[in-house]
């Protein structure tokens, strides 16, 4: 057996030497056989296996160990870098020889500084998935779920920025919602002020976090939210529109009662709040309260008020529209019986037995009507004026032609003279005047299948009589141009047998023939004939006032009405003036 010497400080210099030397002197002084010492040698060398054995077995398993640590380690490495994406890694070492401690050694400090990162890159990711949830919980409008677990499996950049990415995406969309969210605010805002409702009941009722003194982060941007918002001012704007709509009515009827009853400006202005909006758009109406529920209210009371005021004053107001009706026929030259319309009017308010807002709703169905009318006549009685209005200039030019002192040098004398040129114009334009309007009363009649009639009297006649007696006086022109010539004659025959010359000073053309003033006879006998009762009672009346007559188409109207009373007319018949 073989004995390893050691020395221990604590014994002295003790060694399996000088033990087994002690112990033979102890046998010898005991006395022990050989077989006994031999058995007792035999025994310690068994007991020294044992101890050996032991240690061998605690170096194995410490190795063992060792192996495993090595191994663990080198996989957590593998893991380490497969968890974070990094195979790039420079820390690995390159080293797989040497002893286990050693190597354990070389491989620590890459596992150190890879579990720093890995728990680095875990807060990243706890803090970008933490901030996801939170916005998918505001925009869901669910509870918050309790923190987020990150799956170490991937902890790669790559996956990290996916995470950023839709952090981002999510960030973007949040803050899209929150400007949605302000904007529904900011517009029930505006709306309530408007219908005079109160902002903040009607906007907490959506959510409670709208209220104006939460912080703009704080506010709620769910889908329920946005929702409900949207539906809230939905309703918000139909019920403006709907308010707009009836303070417009409402407006409209104040303003034709104001109209009606003649309300002086004094009581208008205190409605000038409801008036003002009567034509305005519903995106125009802005001012603070202008369709709260208490100022409809007060314009309601305001109608129902004028109502019954208007029931007391309805014979007034029926009254006052014939008259406008009467005056749109007057202005269109349509001749209607006022007296037997108005004894009607009378009859139907004093029997009760039509509703006085039927009665105003059908005279105002016959005053659009005669609207419409009169519109269509209008071109018509516009060259009728023409027409009139140049015949007046024809009687004027007539009798400025007869004035024997028309070129003196007195006042005025040179603004009758581009007078009397312009009314030559105008003259000769007549016939062209007559033959269109005649033309476009005709269209008009065959488009309206009816008669146009002037103040009651069919218009084409009157053109057709004006016409006629046009024709009569060109030919009694003619007629005494001839006779003038004969009796001027005699003169002529005389002066030249004697040898005679008219003087300087007295022109031939200023004298003033025989038989050349008007009476009964001569120029306008027959149209004064046609045109004045009172002709054939009054022979001295002059040539100016039968021509003027023959000029004016309104004798004609009369002098119609007259014909047309006649039941037996005859060749002389006589057209008067009213």
């Amino acid at each position: 057996m073989a004995v390893t010497e050691a020395e221990n400080p604590l014994l002295g210099e003790i060694t399996c030497g000088t033990l087994l030397q002690k112990l033979q002197e102890i046998w010898d002084e005991v006395g022990e056989s050989d077989e006994e010492r031999d058995k007792l040698l035999l025994q310690i060398e068994e007991e020294c296996l044992n101890v050996y054995k032991k240690k061998v077995e605690l170096a194995a398993k410490s190795r063992a160990e060792l192996l495993q640590t090595l191994s663990d380690a080198n996989v957590e490495l593998s893991n380490l870098i497969t968890s974070l994406g990094d195979k790039s890694y420079l820390g690995i070492p390159d080293k797989t020889s040497g002893t286990i401690k050693e190597q354990l050694s070389a491989i620590a400090p890459a596992l150190e500084q890879l579990w720093q990162q890995k728990e680095e890159r875990v807060r990243d990711f706890s803090d970008v998935q933490s901030q996801i949830q939170k916005i998918c919980e505001e925009i869901s409008g669910g509870l918050n779920n309790g923190p987020h677990v990150v799956d170490e499996s991937d902890l790669s950049l790559k996956r990290l920025d996916d995470y950023k990415s839709k952090l981002q995406e999510l960030q973007k969309e949040k803050s899209d919602r929150l400007n949605k969210v302000l904007e529904f605010v900011s517009t029930v805002h505006d709306l309530c002020a408007v219908l005079g409702l109160d902002f903040l009941s009607t906007v907490t009722e959506v959510h409670p976090s709208l209220d104006e003194a939460n912080c703009v982060q704080t506010k709620s941007i769910s889908n329920e939210t946005l929702a409900r918002l949207a539906k809230t001012v939905l309703t918000l704007k139909e019920d403006k529109m709907q308010r707009l709509i009836k303070l417009q009515e409402l407006a409209t009827q104040l303003t034709d009662l104001w109209n009606l009853m003649d309300t002086p400006d004094e009581e208008r202005e205190l409605f000038d709040h409801v008036t003002c909006n009567i034509s305005a758009s519903v995106h125009e109406v802005t001012v603070s309260g202008a369709l709260a529920l208490d100022l409809i209210e007060q314009a309601e009371v305001e109608v129902d008020r004028l109502d019954q005021l208007k029931a007391s004053r309805m014979k007034e107001i029926a009254f006052k529209k014939q008259s406008e009706l009467e005056e749109i026929y007057a202005r269109a030259h349509i001749e209607i019986k006022p007296e037997v319309v108005r004894e009607r009017i009378m009859s139907l308010i004093d029997a009760g037995n039509t509703e006085p807002a039927e009665l105003l709703a059908d005279m105002d169905s016959q005053i659009a009507k005669a609207k419409e009318e009169a519109f269509s006549r209008k071109e018509i009685l516009d060259r009728v004026e023409k027409w009139m209005s140049a015949c007046e200039e024809e009687s004027w030019l007539e009798d400025y032609n007869r004035d024997q002192n028309r070129y003196s040098a007195s006042r005025g004398a040179h603004l009758n003279l581009k007078r009397a040129e312009k009314a030559r114009i105008l003259v000769s334009k007549i016939t062209a005047m007559v033959d269109t309007l005649v033309a476009k009363t005709r269209t008009w009649e065959e488009d309206n299948n009816m008669s146009f009639e002037y103040d009651g009297v069919p218009l084409l006649a009157m053109l057709d009589e004006y016409t006629m007696l046009r024709q009569e006086r060109e030919e009694e022109k003619r007629r005494l141009k001839e006779q003038k010539k004969q009796q001027e004659q005699p003169h002529t025959d005389q002066d030249s047998a004697f040898g005679s010359k008219p003087s300087p000073a007295r022109p031939v053309s200023a004298k003033k023939p025989v038989g050349t003033r008007v009476n009964g006879g001569g120029l306008n006998e027959t149209p004064m004939r046609r045109l004045s009762m009172n002709s054939s009672q009054n022979g001295s009346k002059s040539k100016r006032d039968s021509l003027s007559k023959l000029a004016s188409p309104s004798n004609l109207v009369a002098n119609s009405k007259e014909d047309a009373a006649s039941p037996v007319p005859c060749a002389d018949s006589v057209l008067v003036s009213p």
